[in-house]
């Protein structure tokens, strides 16, 4: 048997400095975040199995919402890359990193318009 653990942090929303248009530019804007992050698992978890045997669902919340302050992210892509590398760089037992980020503002229809990177440890 082969197990699997995937930690996810689901539609969070902030506000980003992110765009290439000029009407984007200097001014944040809304986007939906969701991150799962895969890890190897314990053996088992038992009732009494300390975090340290997992990872703690707020480093997901930190990574994706305490971007660096003042950066401006031309692409979505590269907040999806900053999370990414945030996470792996935390936590060698990570395998995979997935992010999708939706940008609200240019939906119309309340439709999903955005983008999901998925980084696997090399």
């Amino acid at each position: 048997m082969s197990d699997s653990l995937t930690l996810t942090v689901a539609d969070l929303e902030t506000n980003v400095l992110t765009g290439i248009y000029s009407e984007e530019t200097g001014k944040p804007q809304p986007l939906r975040i969701t991150v799962s992050a895969e890890l190897r698992v314990a053996k088992h978890y038992a009732p009494d199995t300390p975090l340290e045997e997992s990872k703690n669902y707020m480093d997901l919340r930190d990574a994706a919402l305490n971007l660096p302050e003042g950066v401006h992210f031309k692409l979505i892509e590269a907040v999806g890359d900053h999370i990414c590398d945030t996470l792996m760089e935390q936590d060698d037992r990570i395998s995979a990193v997935t992010v999708k980020i939706v940008k609200l503002a240019i939906a119309e229809a309340n439709e999903q318009i955005g983008m999901t990177l998925r980084r696997e440890r090399g």
